[in-house]
């Protein structure tokens, strides 16, 4: 199978997450640096010098959860008996197994605060029309990718000094600098003391995440196993060889204790996938790129999407993008193809920014989208979920118009989750329906013009059943997957193809 990929401009973040200063960390008592948390290399200003200085360190009672719902359409789910979890303390955890019968009581370790000291920084100016990540410059300890992680910042621990001694000159808030609490960034204020260009020293402290797991080891016996604090995506800990894991515990940073919404208890391994149809919804709505993957004939697929498709913040993105992941797997299962991989993609736009750019643009629709000339268009948008019914079939209507001048056939994928406050959510359990209109309004619009639907939120939406709360799969904490969320995707779009 021979793959070409091409790159097109790709620059940009998701929501428009410019660049911003970034302040050297101190020395916590705590986690070590997240090497995930990276930043992009271009398309802003330069960060400030920055050097390292030394420093300190209605619920849903579990028992009832059923893996019953919330699957493909006409998919049969076989209930999961999972283990059962229950809040017995502030940081307690009752654990009842079957098979063998047993009950356990687990202590948690609390969440816990990580300080530091002497963080030192060069502040910009305090900009409080900028979104809260981008006022000013982001505390080293809560960095994520490109941003900062929002709501683990204690603000009342934030002091901002002169030098690295303690007695050294103390700012005061509104007066020298001004702080944005749940974003974590510090601006300098014009008619304060602190001069531009002029080294400050941060101490505060912050509660990063973590996911614990729940495991029953090689002797039977149920333990906790503790993971490590990240201030983003952090991952569930490892186990050993002959133990199983059979649960994950949430802590989303400071919490005065543990509540049921933050217990996962594993209920399937993985997305239980729909009984193969024959034909095959790639065979049913993309024929032509059906007959030139069996005929080995040449197949230009053009991933057209915002930041996600950019994808430049995954470890390996020309591997760990979802389009490299999905074009792989679709050369795997049909070898003789010979597939050109284009990629056209803007951060922080959505279709709509696309149709408004002017001829020339690097981004102009008619150009760098209908204008490659693509046999197959995947195209990924979160940045349109705030589309209603109504909006996307106007717009999606002209589109598949389009696409159908120039002989293209079109896969839509649905969004993936993002931070629950954007969604309307309020926890990461029992969240198998999407709430957005717009993910309701992309699976209309496709049934009703055959088009293919690759609807990978459905399985974002059921990575709780798997003992996964869907935030730690986020690199900035927002929106940005990681090449576990990247798969979801590539897994969303490979099963619409015949084995």
């Amino acid at each position: 199978m021979a793959v070409r990929c091409v790159l097109c401009v790709c620059v940009g973040l998701l929501l428009v997450v410019a660049f911003v200063p970034v302040c050297s960390a101190g020395s916590p008592v705590g986690p070590r640096t997240d090497p995930r948390t990276t930043t992009a290399t271009s398309g802003g200003p330069a960060e400030p010098d920055c050097q390292q200085a030394q420093g300190p360190a209605p619920k849903t009672d579990p028992r009832t959860i059923t893996a019953t719902s919330g699957g493909p359409a006409g998919l049969s789910c076989q209930q999961v008996l999972g283990p059962v979890l229950r809040v017995v303390g502030d940081w307690q955890v009752e654990v009842t197994t079957t098979a063998p019968a047993a009950k356990t009581v687990l202590a948690v370790p609390p969440a816990a605060a990580v300080s530091v000291t002497a963080e030192r920084c060069v502040l910009p100016l305090w900009d409080a029309k900028a979104s809260g990540w981008r006022r000013g410059a982001v505390l080293q300890g809560v960095r994520a990718q490109e941003c900062t992680s929002r709501d683990l910042l204690d603000p009342a621990s934030v002091q901002v000094r002169a030098g690295a001694a303690a007695d050294s000159l103390l700012y005061q808030k509104g007066e020298d600098y001004e702080l944005e609490p749940a974003w974590a960034t510090v601006g300098r204020l014009p008619q304060g003391r602190i001069a531009a260009a002029q080294p400050v020293y941060v101490s505060y402290r912050y509660t990063p995440l973590r996911i614990d797991s729940v495991v029953r080891d090689r002797d039977g016996q149920v333990k906790l196993r503790a993971g490590a604090p990240h201030a983003a995506a952090p991952l569930p800990p490892e186990v050993a060889a002959g133990e199983l894991r059979l649960a994950n515990i949430w802590l989303p940073g400071p919490i005065a204790k543990l509540s049921e919404d933050l217990l996962f208890p594993i209920l399937e391994q993985s997305y239980p996938e729909a009984p193969r149809s024959s034909p095959s919804v790639a065979e049913r709505w993309l024929p032509k790129t059906m007959q030139k993957l069996r005929a080995g004939q040449p197949l230009r697929i053009l991933a057209w999407g915002d930041s996600v498709t950019v994808g430049s913040f995954v470890p390996d993105p020309d591997r760990n993008r979802w389009q490299a992941q999905f074009v792989a797997r679709l050369g795997q299962r049909f070898p003789q193809a010979r597939i050109e991989l284009v990629t056209e993609a803007w951060g922080g736009r959505n279709t709509g920014t696309y149709l408004a750019e002017p001829p020339g643009s690097v981004h102009n629709y008619q150009e760098k989208v209908l204008g490659a000339r693509p046999d197959l268009v995947v195209s990924e948008f979160v940045n349109d979920a705030g589309l209603n019914e109504a909006q996307v079939e106007q717009r999606y209507s002209k589109l598949l118009a389009d696409f159908q001048k120039i002989g293209a056939e079109w896969i839509i994928l649905t969004p993936h989750y993002t931070r629950p406050d954007m969604m309307r959510l309020t926890r990461e359990r029992e969240i198998d329906d999407d709430p957005r209109p717009y993910v309701a309004a992309l699976r209309k619009f496709a049934g009703q013009h055959r088009v293919a639907l690759a609807d990978a939120s459905l399985r974002w939406g059921r990575l709780w059943r798997q003992g996964i709360p869907y935030r730690s799969l986020l690199l900035n904490a927002i929106n940005h997957p990681d090449e576990r969320g990247m798969r979801l995707f590539a897994d969303s779009l490979i099963a619409l193809f015949p084995e």
